[in-house]
């Protein structure tokens, strides 16, 4: 089977040319052409001798995920299908902005963590992506939108720290100047709240840190986010603070799902602030956004601007996330690789049921 290198980092395909013989510095060469040109035909990466592009030819590939759906919403965002094998297909989102440009990857298909709100995790698990599958959601959305991509936000289907061994690789090519020259506060990563694998992250690739939090309290966030019940907010929040030792911002972003009756009250609202005093931080609440058979509603504009009133009153940075491409369940949360819901069925879904 050929290697694919488009899921290599620079510290992998030099391992790749040694094993072949050849100088180290060819990995430079060769990154440069895959994630900067777009290039995928070893035969036009012009500067490379003509027998080592042939050897690769015979040895090596640049193999993407499949675009079987690509949709874009009135307010311009635009989310593309992606096979990824016979049986799962994820989804990548770009969200255009007048200053920047911003694509959502995702990290599994599937979740494991089947957070309450959420119809990713309504999918079930199905299996982690490799490197190539996720560095190569930006690969692909670099070279069919127009402006640049100037943030990624691993915020699309699964859980990233539970695909560490995948993610790390695919976070340092986003980051590496011969790549996609990120900086690490252009690169945010949402977790649920796994605690060893934020401990990981801080000392191999620390980027921006995003937790969904969703709840000012255990016996709510267990309800929410079942991972809780494991690592709890007085673990997390020392996870927090310990992230930020090696973090490129001096703050953790907490997302925060407004779920109307549910979490948004203003005794919910005082009590997030008294847990915020403990890690600094910023806060992003999140419009729920709906999805069949969710069983919650999303919170009123009115109750939202109370509840950002009453964060901002002890002192705290607030935003409310704007909804984006919500026509075409691009929105945060919507994301389910239009697979049939876990829930009613078992056994594996395959792709015919998306596209043949």
């Amino acid at each position: 089977m050929k290697q694919n290198l488009l899921g290599l980092d620079v510290d992998g395909l030099r391992r790749f040319f040694e094993e072949q013989g050849e100088k180290p510095f060819r990995a430079r060469q060769v990154l440069r052409w895959i994630h900067q040109s777009g290039e995928a035909d070893f035969s036009r990466m012009s500067d490379i001798a003509r027998p080592l592009r042939e050897k690769l030819a015979e040895l090596a590939c640049v193999e993407a995920p499949q675009i079987v759906g690509d949709t874009q919403a009135a307010d311009g965002t635009r989310k593309w299908l992606l096979k990824v094998d016979s049986g799962n297909a994820v989804e990548a989102v770009f969200i255009p902005e007048t200053k920047r440009g911003t694509l959502c990857v995702s990290s599994q298909a599937g979740c494991v963590l089947d957070c309450a709100f959420c119809s990713t995790g309504k999918q079930g698990f199905n299996r982690n992506l490799s490197t190539s599958e996720i560095i190569g959601q930006l690969w692909i959305a670099q070279s069919l939108v127009k402006s640049r991509i100037s943030n990624v936000v691993m915020m699309g289907m699964g859980e990233p720290l539970l695909n560490l061994d995948n993610v790390i690789p695919a976070l340092r090519l986003m980051l590496d100047d011969n790549a996609y020259g990120l900086s690490r506060r252009r690169v945010t990563l949402s977790t649920a709240g796994v605690i060893p694998g934020m401990d990981r992250l801080r000392d191999e690739c620390p980027v921006a840190l995003a937790v969904s939090l969703h709840a000012p309290n255990d016996a709510l966030r267990d309800r929410l986010v079942p991972l809780n019940r494991k690592y709890p907010l007085r673990e997390l929040i020392a996870a927090c603070n310990r992230y930020l030792e090696k973090a490129p911002r001096d703050f953790i972003t907490f997302e925060y799902v407004m779920l109307d009756g549910v979490n948004d009250g203003d005794a919910h609202a005082r009590e997030l602030a008294a847990l915020a005093a403990r890690v600094p931080c910023k806060f992003n609440l999140i419009p729920f956004n709906p999805f069949p058979v969710s069983g919650f509603e999303r919170s009123g504009p009115e109750r939202i601007r109370r509840f950002a009133a009453i964060l901002q009153a002890a002192g705290l940075t607030v935003t409310t996330r704007k909804t984006r491409g919500d026509d075409i369940a691009a929105a945060c949360g919507q994301l389910a690789g239009d697979v049939a819901d876990r829930t009613r069925r078992s056994g594996r879904v395959h792709l015919k049921e998306i596209r043949a």
